[in-house]
Order: C-alpha cells, then sequence, then structure tokens
C-alpha cells in the first residue's frame, strides 16, 4: 500500500543515530510527519543494545586512540577535545530532555562511572604522563589525575593491582565524572517522546527499495518480516540509521555520492561477569593500549555496566569475523557490497593492512584460555569460571577512495547526502552513539540549509552551546558541566 500523501520524514533504522534525529525534528518541526522503519521486532537491538557496546560516554577522557604518538613523542590533544566538545553537546541536549520530562529518569540511561587508563611498560607509561601533561590544563579534563603509586591505583581500581608483580613499570590515569551509559534505554525513550509527538514506528518492515521520483520524492520498498506483506512510502526525507547496512540501502538509491565506500565488517565477543563481589571490586572503565596491527575500536577495556539498574563487568573486546553487516544480517553482505567503483579501494585495503588481517586470524584461533590470559593481564587474579563469553554487536569499519593510496580504512563515522539534501545516512562505528547529538545536527545542517537558520533559537534553547565550543571558555565549561551533571545526576 502506497500513502496518498508523502511523509515529511522517514528513518530507516531503530537504533540511537536514528531516534535521536525523530527527537530533534519532532522538536524542532512537532507538524512534520514522520515514520521508523526497523525489521525487527524491537528497537536498539543491535549496535545500540547495551550489551552490544562497551556503554562508554565517550568523550576521550580513557581512550588513547584519540591521542596517538606522533612519531617524535608527542601527543595532540585536538582530537581528544574535539570528541568531548560533542559529548557535552550530547550531554545538554538530554538534560533538556530531562527538564521538559521527555526523559523522565536520568539514572535509567546514564550513570557515573569513572574512566581510567592503565598502561604497563616504559614506553607506554612514559606516553600516558605526556598524555596526562598534555590534558591537565584543559577545561574539559578537568580533574584528571595521573599515578604510577601501585597503592594509589590499588584505590581507584584494586582489581588492576590485586596479585600484580611491580618488576614492570605501570601507570594509570583517572578522571572520576565519566559515565555509562545505556544506550538502548536511552534509544527506546527518545522514540517514545517521538512517537507521543505523533511519529509512526513500523517495527518487523524491512525496507528493500529506494528510489527517487520525478518530484523529488523517494518511494521506500518495504516488506513485513512477519508475514511478508510488501508495501510502499512516499517520503521528502530519508535518512538511513541503518549500521552497516546502510551502505548497502544508500547503494540501492543509487546516489553517486556513495561510489567509492566499501565497508569491513568486524565482529567481537566480550567476557562478562555478574558476580557481585567481583562486580563490587572494580568501579571504573579501564581502557589500555591496542595490541599491533588492532582496529582502534578493539582496544581492551575493562568496563564496569549499568544496564536495567544492575552492575556488570564486561572484558574485551575479543576481535572476530563475520560476513555480516549487522547481527541479523546475511553472510552474504560483504560479497553483495562489491561496486566496479569501490572495488579497487578495498583492495587497495587489504594489500595495506596486512597487520589487521593478522590480528584477525589470531584472535579468531585463540582458546578460551588465551581470551582469559589477556584479561589477566588487567585482573592478575582472575577467576575464569566467574566469566562468560557473550557476542558484541557487529561494527561496520568506513573503507574509501584516498587519492594516495588508492583507498584507506577509516576509524569513526561518516555522513554521507546527497547533493540535494533529500537522503542521507550514516556509516561507521565509535564513537557513534556518544556524539549522536553532533552528528545528527551535522545532517540538519548539510541537508535542511534553507531551514536551519530559522531552527537556530530553538536548538540553542536545547543546547545552549549550539555554535560554540567550550574549551577554549573555561568559566563557561564549568558552567555548562556543572548544570548538565546537576540535571542528569551525575558526577561534575
Amino acid at each position: 500500500m502506497t500513502s496518498p500523501e508523502p511523509v515529511d520524514v522517514v528513518l530507516i533504522g531503530g537504533g540511537i543515530m536514528s531516534a535521536t534525529l525523530a527527537s530533534l525534528i519532532s522538536q524542532l518541526e512537532p507538524d512534520w510527519t514522520i515514520e521508523i522503519f526497523e525489521r525487527l521486532g524491537d528497537v536498539a537491538q543491535e549496535s545500540s543494545n547495551p550489551w552490544n557496546n562497551a556503554g562508554t560516554g565517550h568523550a576521550a577522557l580513557c581512550e588513547l586512540n584519540y591521542m596517538p604518538e606522533g612519531k617524535d613523542g608527542s601527543v595532540d590533544p585536538a582530537k581528544a577535545i574535539g570528541i568531548n566538545e560533542q559529548f557535552q553537546q550530547s550531554r545538554q541536549f538530554w538534560s533538556h530532555l530531562v527538564e521538559t520530562g521527555a526523559l523522565p529518569d536520568p539514572s535509567s540511561f546514564i550513570n557515573t562511572v569513572p574512566h581510567m587508563t592503565f598502561v604497563t611498560g616504559e614506553h607506554d607509561v612514559t606516553y600516558l604522563k605526556n598524555r596526562y601533561e598534555a590534558l591537565k590544563d584543559q577545561p574539559l579534563f578537568g580533574g584528571i589525575e595521573y599515578s604510577d603509586d601501585s597503592r594509589r591505583i590499588a584505590k581507584w581500581a584494586p582489581l588492576l593491582m590485586e596479585g600484580r608483580r611491580s618488576s614492570v613499570p605501570f601507570a594509570a590515569t583517572r578522571i572520576e565524572a565519566g559515565t555509562d551509559v545505556d544506550f538502548g534505554a536511552l534509544t527506546r525513550q527518545l522514540f517514545a517522546g517521538a512517537i507521543e509527538k505523533g511519529a509512526k514506528l513500523r517495527l518487523n518492515h524491512e525496507v528493500r527499495s529506494l528510489k527517487k521520483q520525478k518530484d523529488g520524492t523517494w518511494r521506500i520498498g518495504y516488506r513485513r518480516t512477519v508475514g511478508r506483506s510488501p508495501g510502499t512510502v512516499d517520503a521528502r526525507f530519508v535518512f538511513v540509521g541503518a549500521g552497516g547496512w546502510a551502505l548497502k540501502l544508500l547503494q540501492k538509491a543509487r546516489i553517486p555520492e556513495v561510489d567509492g565506500y566499501g565497508v569491513f565488517p568486524i565482529s567481537g565477543q566480550f567476557l562478562r561477569t555478574d558476580d557481585p563481589e567481583v562486580v563490587a571490586k572494580h568501579q571504573a572503565k579501564v581502557y589500555s593500549q591496542a595490541a599491533v596491527g588492532a582496529p582502534p575500536m578493539s582496544v581492551p577495556h575493562l568496563d564496569t555496566r549499568v544496564v536495567d539498574g544492575k552492575p556488570s563487568l564486561l572484558f574485551g573486546p575479543y576481535a572476530g569475523f563475520s560476513p555480516k553487516f549487522l547481527k541479523n544480517g546475511s553472510i552474504l553482505d560483504i560479497v553483495t557490497q562489491v561496486r566496479p567503483k569501490n572495488l579497487f579501494p578495498m583492495l587497495a585495503v587489504a594489500k595495506d593492512n596486512p597487520g589487521l588481517i593478522t590480528y584477525l586470524v589470531r584472535e579468531l584461533l585463540a582458546s578460551r584460555k588465551a581470551k582469559i590470559a589477556s584479561l589477566r593481564a588487567f585482573m592478575p587474579t582472575v577467576d575464569g569460571s566467574d566469566w562468560h563469553m557473550i557476542t558484541a554487536g557487529q561494527r561496520a569499519q568506513v573503507m574509501k577512495k584516498d587519492a594516495k593510496k588508492g583507498g584507506v580504512l577509516q576509524f569513526g563515522t561518516e555522513v554521507i547526502a546527497a547533493g540535494d539534501g533529500t537522503i542521507a545516512g550514516l556509516l561507521g562505528a565509535s564513537p557513534g552513539a556518544s556524539t549522536a547529538v553532533p552528528i545528527m545536527l551535522d545532517v540538519l545542517k548539510t541537508c535542511f540549509p534553507r531551514d536551519i537558520d530559522g531552527w537556530e533559537p530553538e536548538l540553542r534553547r536545547m543546547i545552549p552551546t549550539y555554535g560554540t565550543t567550550l574549551n577554549d571558555k573555561p568559566e563557561l565549561a564549568d558552567e555548562v558541566l556543572s548544570r548538565t551533571a546537576s540535571i542528569l545526576g551525575i558526577a561534575r
């Protein structure tokens, strides 16, 4: 069945990105019609599900990959500061929704969990000290602490130091005001708010085709996954927030902007424990350095998670390989993405990243005993019987054309939009969920250039620092951090 009148906005995918965009648009244009298509029976079942990600409120407080070491040993805080600035926009928007009652209980999706970095070996200890020196005077990183004293680190995270030999140098940093975010709970609540304002959610509806009409609208062909009855709907604007499947759908739309793009799927696993005695000894998210050849999203970390109000610990990720672009995808995904214009960039990526292939093979062959041994590097007294393995979400890392190398493997997220702004999609992974608000603001700026200036007063009401930065304004940074922390009920 085809809608007689085009809807204003169709969102494909029931994750945090579509939920954030639905919430923003329903606030900015309450009269616009919005329809959301999700192929599964509920929202937030892929990367936004709390057990499919680490739940770190990514503010670059502990993630070393946002501050790589230069060849001369220097560290540049610019990217880390940029990530933190983005997370502050997300915090402001969530705070606005809490104040207006759209998010009634912030503790259901965000909780204080200190963010730490822990390294061993002389080289990494030196690097971490340099990183600390580069960040300690940055307003958005206020309160960062550094220590190479075992007693002090043991107070921060006892499991890191129990049974650890002192023959190898080690060091840690900590910021007490880190956060754990249940993006599944947040996604559900954002969609609930949008639906209350009139948005329509179609669960068990899989989008099968996207075709541009002569009048500029998009005809979206779908099929019910229950009953398999087909249908179509016309839309003035389409956003594809379908994780790894976003590439496939943008290819179906035949927009030239997606030419040359491919994605490399990486699956993962975490060790998890719910043992109250073990969980009680570790209240932190502790990140370290990635293994040589490992993709940045595979940085090992020992994390406190709070899901449905109950704390657990996760350690990982252990990388694996699946040809699927989603956990509930098709084994043919990696093949069906291939096009004449992205084949060469993908082959170039394969040629230039032998370390990644070696790393993945090593991870695939690793036994449970070997995986417990890697956890033991963080937690020397680990008892393997307390931990069980869970499968994490499927990540799709972006491959794209490069003038010099032919193709590059890109860390992060990227918005692909048609030249006329009628369709856009998101490719990539981390730090996606934590920076969903600024990413969706970029979508609005790119796709609605005639409207964005008129929306600015409302955007500033929802996100007071919209259009500006905080780190170069210490007093404003302190005011905003204190205000959002108070509203969200988290540490400053």
